[in-house]
C-alpha cells in the first residue's frame, strides 16, 4: 500500500514540474468530509466547528430500495442529531447526506421503487413535511444527497435523481435538494454514471484513493472527470490516514496535486475520507489553507 501511496507522490512531483509554477490560481476553499463512519470520531456539531470543512456529509443511509431503510452512524446517537445539523447550516456549512456505502442492502429494482425512495427522502430527511411522517432529524433538513453506490445494479439511479430534482420546481429562492455524487476515480464508474448523465448532479468527488491504480494515474483520470463534466464542480477526493492507498503528505498536496487539479475550470475542492482520520491526522488543516 505505502509503494502504491509513493507512486502518487512521484507522479504528482513530476507533473507539477511539467505544469510549470506551482502557484494555485484556481482556489475555492471548499472542503468536503464525511463524517458518521466511526463513533469516535466525535458529534457533527464538533466537526462543523474546527472550521476546517465547509460541507459535511453523514453516512451512510445503505438500505433502500425494498421498502426498508436503515441509516448507518456508527452507533452516533440520532437524538440530537437535528440540532448539530441547524448549529452547521447556521455557520455556513452544507450538510447532505450520503445513500449506499458498502454492502449489499440497497438497490433501485424499478423505476416505481425510485419514486418511491425519493418520496421517502424528500419528507424523511429533506425539505419536505407531511403529517404522521417520522423524521429522525425532527425539524431538520439535509441540504442535499449524495450518491456512494458501490454494490448493486447502476438501474434507475438516473430517476432518483431527476425525481429528487423535481421537488426544486416549487421553489424559487433556493434549491432545496442538491446533488452529489462519489464515484471510483477510473471513470467512467458504472454505478453512478446513469445519474451523472441527467446533468443534475451539482458536485462530484471522485474518490483517488483505494487502489493502485488510482495512485499512480491519478492525473490522467482527472482530467477525465472534469472533461465529461463541465457543469458540475469536481472534487478530489484523497484519505486522511496515511494507511490508506492513495495517501498524499501534505507538502505534495501542495507542491504536487493542488496546482495541477487547480487550473480546471470546474474544480470544485478537495474531499477528505474520512472525519475520523482526519481527527487524528489534521489532513484538513492543510487542505483548507490550499484548496
Amino acid at each position: 500500500m505505502r509503494r502504491a501511496a509513493s507512486v502518487l507522490v512521484l507522479v504528482a512531483v513530476v507533473s507539477v514540474f511539467l505544469a510549470g509554477p506551482a502557484a494555485a490560481t484556481g482556489k475555492t476553499g471548499q472542503v468536503t468530509v464525511f463524517w458518521g463512519r466511526n463513533k469516535a470520531e466525535g458529534s457533527l456539531r464538533e466537526a462543523c466547528d474546527t472550521g476546517t470543512y465547509t460541507i459535511v456529509v453523514i453516512s451512510f443511509l445503505n438500505v433502500f430500495g425494498h421498502g426498508k431503510y436503515n441509516l448507518d452512524i456508527s452507533g452516533h446517537p440520532i437524538p440530537g442529531l437535528g440540532d448539530d445539523i441547524k448549529h452547521c447550516q447556521s455557520n455556513g456549512h452544507l450538510v447532505y447526506l450520503s445513500i449506499g456505502g458498502s454492502g449489499n442492502g440497497y438497490s433501485l429494482p424499478s423505476a416505481k421503487a425510485a419514486d418511491d425512495f425519493a418520496e421517502y427522502l424528500w419528507f424523511t430527511y429533506l425539505a419536505g413535511t407531511r403529517p404522521g411522517t417520522h423524521r429522525p432529524f425532527g425539524d431538520a433538513y439535509v441540504d442535499g444527497i449524495d450518491f456512494f453506490i458501490e454494490t448493486g445494479s447502476p438501474a434507475n439511479y438516473d430517476v432518483l435523481a431527476k425525481r429528487l430534482w423535481n421537488y426544486n420546481k416549487d421553489f424559487r429562492a433556493r434549491t432545496p435538494v442538491q446533488l452529489m455524487a462519489t464515484p471510483r476515480c477510473k471513470f467512467p464508474d458504472r454505478q453512478v454514471d446513469r445519474a451523472l448523465a441527467t446533468g443534475l448532479v451539482g458536485r462530484i468527488n471522485v474518490r483517488f484513493y483505494g487502489d493502485g491504480y488510482c495512485a499512480a494515474y491519478w492525473q490522467l483520470e482527472w482530467e477525465k472527470w472534469t472533461k465529461a463534466y463541465p457543469d458540475s464542480q469536481i472534487y478530489v477526493g484523497l484519505p486522511a490516514s496515511e494507511q490508506v492507498v492513495g495517501y498524499v503528505h501534505p507538502k505534495n498536496l501542495f507542491y504536487g496535486v493542488v496546482p495541477v487539479v487547480q487550473k480546471a475550470a470546474n474544480y470544485g475542492g478537495i474531499m477528505i475520507w474520512e472525519r475520523f482520520a482526519d481527527k487524528q491526522s489534521n489532513y484538513s488543516s492543510y487542505a483548507i489553507q490550499w484548496a
